[in-house]
C-alpha cells in the first residue's frame, strides 16, 4: 500500500482497566490482524492505559488509524487528530466505526431478548452535540429494525440518563423494558447499564464479525488513495 501507510494499522480504542475489557480489545485486534495478512496490527489507547497513543503513534510511524469508537466524542474529535500530529503526522485516520455494527447490537439485544416490547439504547454520552444527534438517530434506526420504540440513553454526559430513559418508557405504560448496548467491550461505563432499572440487558458488541468488517473495511478504503490522503480528523 505503499511507504505512508507501510501494512501498519493502530486500533484507537477508549482503554479500560477492567481485564475483560483489555481482553476483547486484544483478541478484536488479533482477529483484524488475521483478515490482514502481512499488516501489523496494534492497538493504541486513547485514555485510561499505558502507552498513551501518541507514544504509539511515534514508535509505529506511518500507519493507518482506525477509530474504533461507535461515536465522534472527544477522544474521535479532538485526542486522535491532536496524538497524530504530536507524533509527526504519520497517521492516515479512518472514519470511525458508528453504526455500521448496528446490526451486531441488535443480534447482542436478541440474545437476552427475542421479541422486545420497548427498548433503551444505552450509550456512553457525550458533551458534544454531534455525539449526542449519533445515538439519536441509532436509536431510530434500531426502532425500525426491531418495530418497537427505543429510547436513546447514556451513562454520562448527556440526558436523558439510561435510568431515565427506563423510567419514561415505564411511565409510558410499557411493561418490560429491555437494554441494548452501544458499547464495545465491557468496562465501568457499560458496567451502569445494570444498574439502569431494565428488565434485561445485553451485553457489548465485543468481538463480533461485524465490528472486525468494519475495521477491514476502513482500512481497505485508504489504498488506493493513502498517498495523497492528507491527516487529522476524519
Amino acid at each position: 500500500m505503499g511507504d505512508l501507510a507501510g501494512g501498519r494499522v493502530v486500533l484507537a480504542v477508549h482503554g479500560t482497566r477492567s481485564r475483560d475489557g483489555q481482553a476483547v480489545s486484544a483478541a478484536l485486534r488479533d482477529a483484524v490482524a488475521a483478515r490482514l495478512d502481512g499488516v501489523t496490527v496494534q492497538l493504541g489507547w486513547a485514555d485510561v492505559l499505558e502507552p498513551p497513543l501518541v507514544r504509539t503513534l511515534e514508535e509505529t510511524g506511518a500507519c493507518v488509524l482506525v477509530p474504533v469508537f461507535m461515536t465522534v466524542g472527544y477522544h474521535v474529535a479532538y485526542d486522535l487528530p491532536k496524538a497524530v500530529r504530536d507524533s509527526g503526522g504519520r497517521a492516515v485516520v479512518t472514519p470511525h466505526v458508528g453504526d455500521a455494527i448496528l446490526d451486531a447490537v441488535v443480534e447482542r439485544l436478541a440474545e437476552v431478548d427475542a421479541d422486545p416490547e420497548a427498548v433503551v439504547l444505552g450509550a456512553a454520552g457525550s458533551l458534544r452535540p454531534g455525539s449526542v444527534a449519533e445515538v439519536g438517530a441509532a436509536a431510530a434506526r434500531l426502532a425500525s429494525i426491531l418495530g418497537c420504540p427505543v429510547t436513546p440513553g447514556f451513562v454520562t454526559s448527556a440526558q436523558p440518563t439510561v435510568a431515565e430513559a427506563v423510567a419514561a418508557l415505564r411511565a409510558a405504560g410499557y411493561g418490560r423494558v429491555s437494554m441494548a448496548s452501544y458499547f464495545l467491550a465491557p468496562g465501568v461505563l457499560p458496567g451502569r447499564l445494570d444498574r439502569a432499572g431494565a428488565d434485561v440487558v445485553a451485553r457489548p458488541v465485543g468481538v463480533h464479525p461485524l465490528l472486525v468488517d468494519a475495521i477491514v473495511d476502513r482500512y481497505v478504503a485508504t489504498l488506493p488513495t493513502v498517498h495523497g490522503r492528507p491527516t487529522g480528523t476524519p
